[in-house]
């Protein structure tokens, strides 16, 4: 690894920084990786302006399609961030249908220098290895401490900035009709074909030109904060498309020892604004029978996955159905953890447990083929991942769901739930109306 220069700043709000990044250097190939100043969000990471940039497309066997894990081979060093997509996994599993979605499959971006904020110390650093373009930001960020009557500019006209009502959404697929795929799925798991499945649905919309990138994330980060959140932006080959997240989901983690970590989702209630009632929900969703049988489900998917790159032994569940509060829902997360085989990499270990296991199914490659069947629409990157490969190999990647893709003109919201043989078709349409509300209302 190359000497990483480093500078500790006095505070600044990252939307500040973003706004002035996006001013100088122009939205596309702007990164923003934030957090919620909890145990497992103490870090934003905010660059822009790329060194370079590797995008996939297509499926195998289309024309000009290129390997997305192979693309992440050719990475050796440096800073990168990006995207890959749920469909993805049919560089794995060719045989299965997949369908083609019209946004990139892989997109990352390299970047030097970048800004760290450290949420705990309340502290902004600036790291990177090429030292003018160092210095470049670091004039930048001092600059931006000193402007403090453009930062209120820059706020109050944030606050002044239209949104999408709730009217403007179309709905690919409504509840009645979702209700009806839960039936037949669960026609397939009386019938032993699989245990469970994650079906989701979309809505569309239209985006205004007025409306950047930065807006709609930072209507979603002040209204859904989350510990896996972020948005990126597509350049060159991506140009136009951008993904932003609210999630809460950790995927994998690799520590430069090999040090593996999953934090699996599987289960969800609402908040309230009452204390009781929202103690209640709580409550209910730690002791679900459903729930926590849908959770050990998962759980044991991705011991079988990390057992394919994992040193026997090693892998090893250290939290079962713990309660994770955010916002606008209750969750309950497993934490699964293991040492990666010293021959196996970070792409070997995506590649083994490509797509999350809690965002497909049991069995994981049956589960796929049959939502393939009720899903009309590819995913693209909802239910893929934000991938991030720090100075020293650390990689940390997120499951993109609570997620907003855009595309252009036309933003996507999509959202699901996990079917099992007891799921009732209209508690798991609501289910999906507590997951995706928060969203829409966000973004009004």
């Amino acid at each position: 690894m190359s000497y990483v220069y480093k500078e500790l700043f006095d505070w600044i709000e990252p939307i500040i920084l973003a706004k002035k990044l996006a001013e100088l250097f122009g939205e596309p190939g702007l990164v923003w990786l934030d957090s919620d100043n909890s145990k497992n969000g103490r870090w934003v990471i905010l660059a822009a302006d790329p060194i370079e940039t590797l995008c996939s497309r297509g499926l195998p066997n289309t024309p000009s399609a290129s390997n997305p894990f192979e693309l992440l081979r050719s990475i050796h060093t440096g800073h990168w961030t990006g995207w890959m997509s749920y469909e993805a996994a049919a560089w794995i599993e060719p045989t299965n249908p997949w369908r083609n979605d019209s946004m990139a499959t892989l997109w990352m971006a390299k970047h030097d220098p970048i800004i760290k904020f450290d949420l705990h110390k309340h502290e902004v650093w600036i790291e990177g290895v090429n030292r003018k373009r160092f210095l470049e930001v670091s004039k930048i960020i001092q600059d931006a401490n000193l402007l403090n009557s453009h930062i209120k500019n820059i706020l109050a006209q944030h606050k002044q900035c239209k949104g999408i009502r709730k009217n403007e959404w179309e709905w690919i697929t409504n509840k009645n009709e979702y209700a009806q795929k839960i039936e037949h799925l669960k026609q397939y798991i009386e019938a032993g074909d699989i245990f469970q499945a994650n079906l989701s649905i979309c809505c569309k919309a239209k985006k205004s030109s007025h409306i950047s990138c930065i807006d709609l994330f930072e209507k979603l980060r002040k209204y859904c904060p989350a510990p896996f959140s972020g948005l990126v932006v597509g350049k060159d080959e991506a140009n136009g498309e951008a993904v932003i997240s609210t999630s809460p989901e950790r995927f994998l983690k690799i520590t430069p020892s090999k040090e593996i970590e999953t934090r699996p989702i599987k289960g969800t209630r609402p908040r309230n604004t009452n204390p009781q009632k929202d103690s209640e929900l709580a409550a209910d969703l730690i002791t679900s029978l459903k729930d926590r049988a849908e959770n050990i489900m998962i759980v044991d998917l991705l011991r079988n996955d990390l057992g394919k790159i994992c040193q026997p032994g090693t892998i090893d569940v250290t939290q079962l159905f713990g309660l994770e509060s955010f916002s606008r829902v209750h969750h309950l997360t497993s934490v699964i953890q293991g040492k990666l085989d010293q021959k196996k990499t970070w792409v070997d270990a995506l590649e083994a447990c490509w797509p999350g296991g809690s965002i497909t199914g049991a069995p994981k490659i049956r589960a796929c083929q049959r939502l393939y069947e009720f899903e009309p629409i590819a995913r693209g990157p909802y239910c893929g991942s934000f991938l991030h490969l720090n100075w020293d190999g650390q990689l940390d990647s997120n499951i993109l769901i609570r997620s907003l893709l855009i595309e252009k003109d036309s933003l996507r919201l999509h959202a699901g739930c996990g079917i099992v043989a007891d799921s009732n078709p209209y508690n798991e349409s609501e289910e999906l109306i507590w997951k995706l509300m928060p969203l829409i209302e966000a973004l009004q």
